[in-house]
């Protein structure tokens, strides 16, 4: 692996971590208007020509450059796109499931109605990231979701818990900080201690979700579904909550008293 691969899969992973100031220092020094991050090295019509190719089997884009790429309502399931780089690149109804996205680079990719269930997003940056209607039930999510719209998305199911054994580089966890999740369908999604701040879950389905000691500063809840879901330690600082489940639905969760209830 070359010098500028190892920094890339080194600060991707960091940026996972639930306390990412090492790793956000090290992202301002990373080129992101370099070529490594914003030139493809293939064509759709190359990788077109591969899935042909492969008669079936999983396509390996390991480490590939397929930044801004329009790869939409491409069958890319069980692709390894492990380490890949698409900034920018257009996914927009492709299918990805069961694919491995791992340490994958996709800031302000759009992969609105696209298909994940089952893959694995471990330490991959989707900062600024369309997902939009995005079918991600099941999906293993400890990455960097910043910012991404999720609206109407599917999460049920899904895993986006801390990562309790991988932290050398300190707790790797899912990352919503101000991402818009409004309808999402989180149902018994497991959140537990993943990073919430600010993000939009108003009208959600969050019914059995699993959010015990998440970090929601800022959040809005109003209007979500929480039937069954553990609140257990959920840090609600500050947070948009009904006034009616404030004693009730969020009596086990941290810093109650500090919610804005309306």
């Amino acid at each position: 692996m070359t010098r500028w691969r190892r920094q890339i899969a080194v600060i991707a992973i960091l940026c996972g971590a639930a306390c990412p100031g090492a790793a956000q220092d090290m992202l301002r020094h990373l080129d992101l208007q370099s070529p490594a991050m914003t030139q493809a090295e293939m064509t759709r019509a190359g990788i077109e020509a591969l899935l042909r190719s492969q008669a079936g089997a999983p396509l390996d884009l390991t480490g590939k450059a397929l930044n801004g790429l329009d790869l939409s309502g491409l069958d890319l399931a069980h692709a390894i796109l492990r380490n890949a780089r698409l900034n920018k690149a257009n996914l927009s109804g492709a299918k990805l499931d069961g694919a491995v996205l791992d340490q994958a680079w996709a800031l302000d990719a759009n992969f609105s109605g696209a298909s994940l269930k089952g893959a694995s997003l471990f330490a991959s940056q989707l900062q600024g990231a369309n997902l939009d209607g995005a079918d991600l039930s099941g999906t293993r999510v400890t990455a960097d979701l910043s910012r991404a719209s999720l609206k109407g998305a599917n999460l049920s199911g899904a895993n986006c818990s801390a990562d309790l054994k991988n932290q050398s580089m300190g707790l790797i966890t899912g990352v919503f900080k101000s991402a818009n999740l409004t309808a999402a369908n989180l149902s018994n999604a497991n959140f537990s201690e993943a990073n919430l701040e600010f993000a939009k879950l108003r009208d959600a389905n969050l019914a059995g979700a699993n959010l015990s000691d998440a970090e929601a500063s800022g959040a809005d809840f109003r209007g979500a579904a929480m039937d069954g879901a553990n609140l257990t330690g959920l840090d609600v600082n500050s947070a948009r909550i009904d006034e009616a489940s404030a004693k009730t639905v969020f009596a086990k969760a941290k810093n109650v008293e500090l919610a804005i209830r309306e």
